[in-house]
């Protein structure tokens, strides 16, 4: 680090809306990984950057010099036989889609060096979904890594000491200073991991609606666009998604819960359809941008199929045995999977429609039972949250269950129940038809087709 650079006077010119050099980013970065930059400043930088935001050449830069704050992956010297892919999410409520997509682009021929996180907010993190598991360890080597990815195809593990661990810092930092959605903060975020784990082509889902980090529509299209202008510029060739988070996209919300139910997707049970179709939505243009496929058609076909066959289950397995779980987690789910010591039905209040859901709200009260973090060190009870989620459109009965609630106590799955009555609105006629869950594509040039 510049022994000359004084940090305080980065954060003057950023509070004040001037644009910061290739060096002082490099310097922010660097500070982030050694802590020398301290709590303090790095939320100041997180705030300053959230009020005035990054020119793109700036948000590039920082996006690269997060990258380069530790090790970065370099796939060509392991001559894998197929090419290096991977997705992210913006993430949601009940978005478990990572979990089975991995292992069905891996039954596909690719290889899937997945790093995830943990939750932000009120959305749910993949590595909180894994912590589920015992034994499964998201904090890997590099040498342990590289050989779960030749025999399971996919890895789905935490950034490790050395993979950007810049990023890693101020992850922490904005969960708890209220800057989650800040799109140069995300971009960079989201694409230093991506691009220090060495893939060759990415799919991104961009949630929209009132359960996403960018609830408006028009946010969403600038960060999917701010997301693939600066991929391009790192010469990583990536589609954008833009999907619907005016509901949860599975029936459940909660760690083990939704585990439970990626588990379902792998086994070829039924699930939701919005949930599956926004899982082959995302992996038909990964495929074809990794070459494994010539058209999406043809590349939604394979993917189920992996799912019919088992292959994809069969992944699944390998990868979590090999990072330290059970070999027989999917056949004997319950063996391992503790529930919530309290479960209760949320009766609706009266008879109607569902015409709007409080998205938001729901993984905030996943939260509160303590399926989420309110600061960064908390614990997380993967038995906690709800399943059986009705979803918009629904005709439901005065006392029918609108979710189900696991709860560690009584009062706590009384509150819960509460925060989820609350979240329903129903209507005395049937609502319009929802969106669908695909509502724009975004190309390589950031524009929506």
């Amino acid at each position: 680090m510049n022994s000359g650079w004084l940090p305080q006077e980065t954060l003057r010119r950023k509070r004040d809306g001037e644009r910061l050099t290739q060096e002082e980013l490099a310097a922010v970065a660097a500070g982030l990984a050694d802590g020398s930059l301290d709590d303090a400043q790095a939320a100041a930088f997180a705030m300053a950057v959230y009020f005035r935001g990054m020119q793109a050449e700036e948000c590039a830069q920082f996006t690269w010099a997060m990258r380069d704050s530790g090790d970065v992956f370099d796939w060509t010297a392991e001559g894998l036989p197929g090419p290096v892919l991977d997705k992210h999410s913006t993430g949601g409520v009940g978005d478990l889609v990572s979990l089975p997509l991995g292992p069905m682009l891996a039954a596909c021929g690719a290889f899937v060096p997945m790093i995830s996180g943990r939750g932000l907010g009120h959305t749910g993190g993949t590595l909180d979904k894994l912590d589920a598991i015992p034994g499964y360890q998201v904090r890997q080597g590099t040498h342990k890594l590289r050989a779960v990815l030749r025999e399971a195809g996919v890895f789905i593990v935490g950034a490790g000491d050395r993979l950007a661990p810049a990023d890693r810092r101020l992850y922490a930092i904005r969960d708890v200073t209220a800057t989650v959605d800040c799109v140069p903060l995300i971009t960079a975020s989201i694409l230093s991991k991506k691009l220090a784990a060495g893939l060759q082509a990415l799919v991104l889902d961009v949630k929209t609606g009132n359960g996403a980090v960018m609830p408006a529509l028009e946010q969403s299209r600038d960060l999917a666009g701010h997301l693939v202008r600066v991929a391009a510029q790192a010469d990583l060739p990536t589609a954008a998604l833009i999907t619907d988070m005016s509901q949860p996209l599975a029936r459940s919300a909660g760690n083990a819960l939704e585990l439970h139910e990626a588990m379902d997707v792998l086994r070829g049970e039924p699930v939701g359809p919005r949930l599956l179709e926004v899982t082959l939505a995302l992996g038909a243009p990964l495929l074809c941008l990794g070459g494994l496929d010539d058209d999406e058609a043809g590349a939604r076909q394979r993917l189920r199929e992996t799912l019919a066959s088992g292959r994809a289950a069969e992944r699944f397995a390998r990868m979590v045995a090999g990072l330290g779980g059970p070999a027989d987690l999917l056949e004997r789910p319950d063996a391992y999977l503790t529930p919530a010591p309290v479960v209760h039905d949320v009766p609706a209040p009266r008879t109607g429609w569902i015409a709007g859901i409080d998205t938001r709200a729901l993984g905030l009260a996943v939260v509160a039972l303590g399926g989420g973090r309110t600061h960064p060190d908390q614990h997380v009870d993967p038995r906690v949250g709800l399943d059986r989620i009705r979803g918009l459109g629904e005709a439901v009965s005065a006392g029918e269950a609108l979710a189900r609630v696991h709860a560690a106590d009584a009062a706590a799955a009384s509150r819960a129940a509460a925060a989820v009555q609350a979240a329903f609105d129903l209507s005395d006629e049937a609502p319009p038809p929802p969106p669908g869950p695909v509502i724009e594509r975004m190309d390589a040039a950031g524009h929506s087709v």
